[in-house]
């Protein structure tokens, strides 16, 4: 299987690295998207900063290039809202989504509206310099950058289940202070057609187990059972 994996806020693809080496190990393929705007070099033009209609356009075109490998596409945190907008137009070119401890939107939402209070606050604490970039909270890998708040408070168009929509696996990680996925996690555990795994090691599964995150990843079906 192929794995496409979109980073959350402020990260690049690098962030699945340790996660990626493994998957290769065991003979898998794996693409880590750095989404525009995140790049180690800066934005190309940090006037004009990219919104989630440029990072779904962006994945979007990944997904359409590919040599027909079942795909699993996998996002971690604001990445839900990405995967979930790729699903939604092009799912019959997908085996699985996977959202790691990631935002599950439906028709209308947006990472502002599905996020808890403490990121709120974090969003608009970071973006006071200029109004468009969230700057980097403390505590992140010294090669995240700032993300474009566009993204965060712009809402996700979906038309409803696609065509040949993927198999359905949600990975949390667990209670962990300010986390908007503890209720998400609950429900989802009583939803059919979804798949939930939990790694309890906190918000940034990918770097605190990538062994464990691995294995599920790895334990996918090829299909959409």
């Amino acid at each position: 299987m192929k794995f496409l994996m979109v980073p959350g806020g402020w990260q690049g693809g690098w962030a699945f690295d340790s996660v990626a080496a493994e998957l290769r190990r065991d003979g898998h393929r794996v693409e880590a998207v750095t989404l525009a705007g995140l790049e180690q070099e800066g934005p190309a033009d940090a006037d004009r900063p990219p919104n989630l209609d440029t990072h779904v356009d962006q994945v979007a075109g990944i997904v359409e290039r590919g040599d027909g490998t079942p795909l699993a596409l996998c996002g971690h945190s604001y990445g839900g809202m990405v995967i979930a907008a790729v699903a939604d137009r092009l799912g019959d070119r997908l085996e699985q989504l996977v959202f790691i401890d990631a935002y599950v939107p439906d028709d209308g939402d947006s990472c502002w509206s599905l996020t808890s209070d403490a990121f709120r606050e974090l969003f608009m604490a970071g973006v006071r310099a200029d109004g468009r970039w969230v700057a980097v909270p403390e505590g992140l890998d010294p090669r995240a950058r700032p993300h474009p708040l566009a993204s965060f408070v712009q809402s996700v168009r979906l038309g409803g289940d696609p065509v040949g929509a993927p198999g359905r696996t949600f990975i949390s990680g667990g209670p962990w202070p300010g986390s908007p996925f503890v209720s998400l996690t609950e429900r989802l555990r009583d939803e059919p057609g979804w798949r939930v795994h939990e790694i309890p090691v906190g918000h940034n599964i990918a770097r605190r187990d990538p062994q464990a995150l691995a294995a599920v990843l790895g334990a996918l079906p090829s299909g959409p059972g």
